[in-house]
């Protein structure tokens, strides 16, 4: 079910040798951005119009509207399952806890007497939020993306998220997002929401149509099609990341237990047939006792065909044998999972030494499943390697740093004789001359 890549033997290759060794799923955002170009600029001149559009195209639903009244809103949390109500209530506690530590406050650095640098930090004034609705529907995402922009002060927050068909003639559901999706929107105090989904809801945000206005930052996950559109708009708007198909990897020894590991990895299986489920061992006891396991844990789950078979068979899947727990480290280091999970003996110390991974999850009872829900974490994080240069989501994400230089005559006289001899090394002479119009100092002439 399951493929093998045995990197035992040999000195491992350095650097992008042996990232190109490693799984990965083909997720080719290049190719799919010439396919969304035309529904953004659709939306771009037509506005709802076109989203109304879009909706009955690709959702097969027919909208009288995109923005979701306020009633809906109001009726899907009151309609809410009490469970899921708590379940939510407490991902969110858990979160805003983690996330309200995140924030900045402002820092003046005293440079020299009379000369002072502030660092001040100032949210977006509006974002777009974007919650998947496809295969599943993922109000944990409506979570994982509010809270850190409610944290960082964000004052606009609109969300975005597919409308469902109706399961029944008329079903008051039909044409609206999910109505989980609403109910979370609702317990968060998020009012402004839209039945738009994949491309179209990103040209929404990023243009602005007659019922919203544009934002300065999209964030959420998405599939393919959302995350060309963000590439499409990069430059216009602000983005967290090209979202692509989830990964866990697990480094683990002999310690494992494979009943876990092999639950784990299928847990992310199921998200997507592209998704990337990667076990890095050193104990071929263990990888042979887990490819054992996934067959009767496979069989007796959901969405089996269309999701976990395909993802777990894929080339973006694989158990990797390496000769020790150090050369473990150095395969999932050059992976750069987004969900890394540390089930070796002394996973703490292990878990310390990683470098690259959207988040680790350390020992046997931390599961990327509690990340993803409640552990306070943030669950949008960078995928396909893109953890070995960028960071998940975060309070940080919607906020700017802003310099604010203080100086007074004195103190800009003192250092005013190195800005203009390093102007001057430049054979920039208006920025020396800028200096010295301030003190007399003869200014040559203009030629």
């Amino acid at each position: 079910m399951i493929s093998r890549i045995d990197l035992r033997g040999d000195a491992l290759p350095e650097g992008l040798a042996l990232r190109d060794l490693l799984p990965r799923a083909d997720f080719d955002v290049s190719a799919a951005l010439e396919k969304v170009r035309p529904i953004c600029e659709a939306v771009h001149h037509r506005g709802d119009a076109a989203l109304i559009d879009f909706a009955e195209k690709f959702d097969g639903v027919t909208l009288k509207q995109v923005r979701v009244p306020a009633e809906a809103l109001t009726r899907a949390l009151e309609e809410l399952d009490p469970a899921v109500r708590a379940a939510l209530e407490e991902s969110i506690r858990r979160a805003r806890l983690v996330h309200r530590e995140q924030r900045r406050s402002s820092h003046t650095t005293q440079v020299v007497p009379g000369g002072s640098v502030t660092e001040k930090w100032v949210p977006v004034e509006r974002v777009g939020l974007y919650a998947p609705g496809g295969r599943s529907v993922y109000p944990s995402s409506v979570v994982m993306n509010v809270v850190p922009a409610q944290e960082a002060g964000v004052e606009s927050i609109a969300l975005a998220s597919p409308p469902q068909a109706p399961a029944f003639e008329n079903d008051p559901a039909g044409g609206l997002p999910h109505p989980t999706i609403l109910a979370a929107c609702a317990l968060l105090g998020v009012d402004e929401v839209y039945a738009a989904g994949g491309a179209s809801a990103v040209a929404m945000f990023a243009y602005g149509t007659e019922s919203c206005p544009p934002v300065t930052m999209v964030t959420g996950p998405g599939n393919i099609w959302v995350a060309a559109a963000k590439r499409y708009f990069t430059g216009r708007i602000g983005i967290d990341a090209e979202a692509g198909p989830t990964e866990i990897a697990v480094l683990a020894d002999a310690t494992a237990d494979p009943v876990h590991v092999a639950a784990d990895l299928i847990s992310q299986a199921e998200h997507d047939p592209l998704a990337a489920a990667v076990l890095v061992t050193d104990s071929v006891e263990l990888a042979d006792a887990v490819a054992k396991e996934l067959e009767p844990q496979v069989a007796a789950t959901k969405h089996v065909d269309d999701r976990i078979v395909p993802a777990l068979k894929g080339r973006q899947s694989a158990i990797v044998l390496v000769d020790g727990v150090e050369e473990g480290l150095r395969v999932v280091d050059a992976y750069g999972a987004e969900h890394l999970e540390i089930q070796t003996a002394d996973a703490a110390a292990v878990a310390g030494r990683v470098r690259n991974a959207g988040a680790i999850f350390v020992g046997p009872w931390a599961p990327v499943s509690l990340g993803d829900y409640a552990a306070g974490s943030n669950h949008v994080l960078p995928t396909g390697g893109c953890a070995c240069h960028s960071s998940g989501l975060s309070v940080q994400s919607f906020l700017r740093g802003i310099h604010i230089v203080d100086y007074t005559q004195e103190a800009l006289a003192d250092v005013a004789h190195h800005v203009v001899t390093l102007a001057d090394a430049e054979d920039l002479p208006a920025h020396g001359a800028a200096i010295k119009a301030r003190f007399g100092w003869k200014v040559p002439a203009s030629k």
